[in-house]
């Protein structure tokens, strides 16, 4: 996959709406299914369902989820929930699926047939003997009423590095020198990299690039205010990057930068919520135990 495919896909997906599809089922990969639902949920406000899914065991062994999460997604895309999500196993055996926001979910395991899960979130619907229940504390958009609409401007040229120990300042000024327009950091803790970045962070500040800053900890929420190091990588011009997920935050950049080149709206798209893809507030309920 590639970003342009998350283009075509949105071009293809609302030509089909537009022809009158009640409903639209995307079979994907799973490596990268919620980079895709991600994009997909920022380029598309949809008046019908468009749901995402795939099987983690090909459907030539006895084993494979694919008839049920298709047989699932279909129900789905019939619901009354107009929005992108994946809809994939919610559990080991063939009992039941989930149904995760786009802009939430991720892959969380290499092989398990219950590898998707909403992170920082629930999910917002269960399907269980053929019938989809949403989730009662679920604020959603019912079927039509929204207008479909497209936005596909994407930047292609965004980095992302995760730091570690030992990391320098190269990674910062590479990205830097060869013209990238934004950069993902995927932190440690609280949204943490060691000091020695500080100076080429201050330098992407200056070239007017936006660096948005994630942590590695899947669960929780970004707050660069506790410790020093983190106020002074916030002083750098660092934006954070809340409680979304790396990956979300990744495309959410891939797309502002489509939107807009200018630094001060970039870090106020940043931090306007487009497609709930961060909370408002914290919350510790959804860390998976």
């Amino acid at each position: 996959m590639h970003p342009k495919h998350w283009v075509k896909a949105a071009n293809l997906i609302a030509d089909d709406i537009s022809n009158g599809s009640d409903g639209v089922v995307v079979a994907h990969g799973t490596d990268t299914m919620h980079y895709t639902a991600a994009a997909l949920s920022f380029m598309l406000e949809t008046p019908v369902p468009i749901i995402i899914t795939g099987a983690q065991r090909s459907s030539d062994r006895p084993s494979s989820d694919a008839h049920l999460n298709l047989i699932n997604s279909v129900i789905a895309a019939k619901s009354n929930l107009s929005e992108v999500s994946v809809c994939m196993h919610g559990s080991l055996n063939d009992t039941y699926a989930y149904l995760h926001k786009g802009t939430k979910v991720r892959k969380m395991h290499t092989s398990r047939r219950d590898t998707f899960r909403s992170i920082n979130y629930e999910p917002i619907a269960k399907i269980e003997n053929n019938i989809m229940k949403i989730n009662p504390h679920y604020e959603y958009i019912k079927r039509n009423e929204k207008e479909l609409d497209i936005n596909n401007s994407i930047e292609e040229k965004v980095g992302y590095i995760k730091s570690f120990p030992g990391i320098s300042d190269e990674f910062i000024e590479y990205h830097i020198d060869k013209g990238y327009k934004g950069i993902v950091i995927e932190g440690t803790g609280l949204g943490h990299v060691p000091n020695v970045l500080i100076n080429s962070l201050k330098r992407a500040k200056e070239e007017e690039i936006p660096v948005i800053m994630t942590s590695q900890c899947i669960y929780g929420r970004v707050n660069m205010n506790v410790y020093s190091t983190g106020r002074e990588i916030i002083d750098s011009g660092v934006i954070s990057g809340k409680d979304m997920t790396s990956e979300t935050a990744y495309v959410k950049l891939c797309y502002v930068l489509g939107q807009t080149t200018d630094y001060k709206e970039v870090k106020e798209l940043m931090n306007k919520n487009i497609a709930g893809e961060f909370n408002e507030k914290s919350s510790t309920k959804y860390f998976l135990n």
